[in-house]
C-alpha cells in the first residue's frame, strides 16, 4: 500500500536521432539506475530498419533532486528532450 507522500515520478525522453544520441542517453541512465524503477523503449519499428527517434519512459523512485539533475543532463544531449510529471497520493 502506497504511503501518504508517496509520489510517482515519470520522465519521457524524446530522441530524434537514437543512432547518434543512444549511446549518451544509456550512460546517463546507466548513473541514475538505481532510481529507474521501470523502464519502457518505443519506436516504430516497421520495415528492415528501426525508425531514427523514439521515446523512453521511466519510472522513478525515491529522489525527486535526481531528477532535477538527470532531466537537465539528457536536455544538455543535442536531439534529446525530457519532460517530467509527478503524480502525488
Amino acid at each position: 500500500m502506497a504511503k501518504k507522500n508517496d509520489k510517482h515520478i515519470i520522465v519521457a525522453i524524446h530522441i530524434t536521432n537514437r543512432v547518434k544520441q543512444a549511446s549518451l542517453v544509456q550512460e546517463l541512465l546507466t548513473k541514475y539506475g538505481k532510481y529507474i524503477k521501470t523502464r519502457i523503449g518505443l519506436h516504430e519499428a516497421t520495415g528492415k530498419t528501426a525508425a531514427p527517434n523514439g521515446i523512453i519512459l521511466l519510472e522513478l523512485v525515491k529522489s525527486e533532486r535526481c531528477v532535477k539533475t538527470l532531466l537537465a543532463s539528457l536536455n544538455a544531449i543535442a536531439g534529446v528532450e525530457a519532460q517530467c510529471v509527478v503524480f502525488n497520493h
